[in-house]
């Protein structure tokens, strides 16, 4: 695993408990700001994933 990975992977676990707790207490922008970040951590992850198949292909 390389950092973009794990930080992709970190920001995607916050993103998504932010959404949850926007959820349940009723706040549509900390839900919001909650699928944002998980987006953003899934996209991260995905260039770390592709970086890491590169390397292996290599």
């Amino acid at each position: 695993m390389n950092k973009d990975q794990v930080k992709g992977r970190i920001k995607e676990a916050k993103g998504k408990a932010k959404e949850i707790a926007g959820k349940v207490v009723g706040n549509k922008d900390l839900e919001q700001k909650g699928k944002i970040e998980n987006a953003d951590g899934k996209v991260q992850a995905g260039y770390g994933d592709l970086r890491e198949d590169v390397k292996d292909a290599i």
